[in-house]
């Protein structure tokens, strides 16, 4: 018989990550977040995975051991907070080391760290966006994953619409190993969004009427064409980044993001959570629980699905070959 190997995932969100893994054959062990929606959103899409819903700091090898066989974890996969090291926070620390050190947020990517080194899986995945490929901050966590063990790390950069996603996306995959998975073209916002009923229908779930457009920019909607946006908002040192964007049908869909809305490319009016979910690759059986401001969160804050299944494939081809030595740990 084949082998069904074995998955942690750490700060699960709403399943984004794991849910391309599990679709590539993974059994998820167990999964951590203290975030209450995305707790239940998980629990319902993977219900035979172990959920710890508590602060990964209060989290260790021991209390591991009280649910699941720790040493048959093979795959874990990890993604902490961003918001300490993206351009798009403006509170963002000025010196990238305090993101990671002193940030309470930017703390808990140690924290995935040490849990890596506790379990000391065959291969880690960390995923963050690429502020943290700053030279203070890569060194720093090289530094990190040396002292729990593991001597090689690749900081992989993976952008998910070439890797079968309708939306743009450029993410950091920290690992032991080299990610090299199967590029694909994803479809562009037209064909991600065909199907879908109009909003309100009982079926697919998620896909309720969206929030109204603000009273004060629902005169220039009517006008706004594709690619153009409503509103602009600060980022980090004052950058001006764009929301409500109007989203071009035959194109793939700007990065979607837990505070970013869209403007559908023929009606006017936001994209229901639903809607926003296909152009992050989400099946439409993935659902989302919480209110709907925590629903479009999720969604914005996961790794793609179509991204995840690619890295899960590629990790499947080279598991076979992984040992118990310097790959794993040293």
């Amino acid at each position: 018989m084949k082998r069904r190997y074995t998955l942690l995932d750490i700060f699960s969100g709403g399943g984004g990550f794991a849910r391309g893994f599990y679709d590539a054959g993974f059994h998820i062990k167990l999964a951590i977040d203290n975030y209450p929606p995305a707790a239940k959103t998980y629990k319902l899409n993977f219900p035979y995975a172990h959920f710890i819903a508590d602060d990964v700091k209060e989290i260790d090898k021991p209390l591991l051991a009280g649910l699941i066989d720790v040493d048959d974890v093979d795959v874990v996969i990890a993604s902490p907070p961003c918001e300490p090291f993206t351009g798009a926070n403006p509170e963002r620390k000025r010196n990238p080391l305090d993101r990671l050190y002193s940030d309470p947020a930017g703390q808990l990517f140690l924290h995935a760290i040490r849990l890596i080194g506790e379990i000391k899986p065959l291969v880690f995945v960390i995923e963050n966006v690429p502020g943290i490929l700053e030279s203070s901050i890569k060194a720093a966590i090289k530094g990190e994953l040396k002292r729990v063990g593991y001597n090689t790390i690749y900081f992989n950069v993976l952008r998910a619409e070439e890797h079968g996603t309708p939306s743009s996306r450029t993410r950091v995959f920290i690992s032991n190993v080299r990610l090299s998975p199967t590029k694909k073209r994803g479809p562009i916002v037209e064909e991600a969004l065909r199907g879908l009923p109009e909003p309100g229908a009982p079926y697919p779930a998620n896909h309720e009427y969206p929030p109204e457009v603000p009273r004060r920019h629902r005169r220039r909607l009517h006008k706004l064409r594709w690619g153009e946006s409503l509103i602009k908002y600060t980022g980090a040192e004052g950058r001006m980044l764009p929301n409500y964007i109007r989203l071009h049908p035959h194109r793939i869909a700007p990065t979607v993001m837990g505070t970013s809305r869209f403007i559908h490319p023929y009606e006017d009016r936001l994209l229901t959570v639903r809607e926003q979910a296909r152009l992050m690759g989400f099946p439409d059986h993935h659902i989302f629980l919480g209110s709907r401001d925590a629903q479009y969160d999720m969604v914005g804050e996961a790794v793609p699905p179509p991204l995840a299944h690619a890295i899960a494939e590629y990790i499947l081809k080279i598991l076979p070959e992984l040992g118990l030595g310097d790959m794993r740990w040293s």
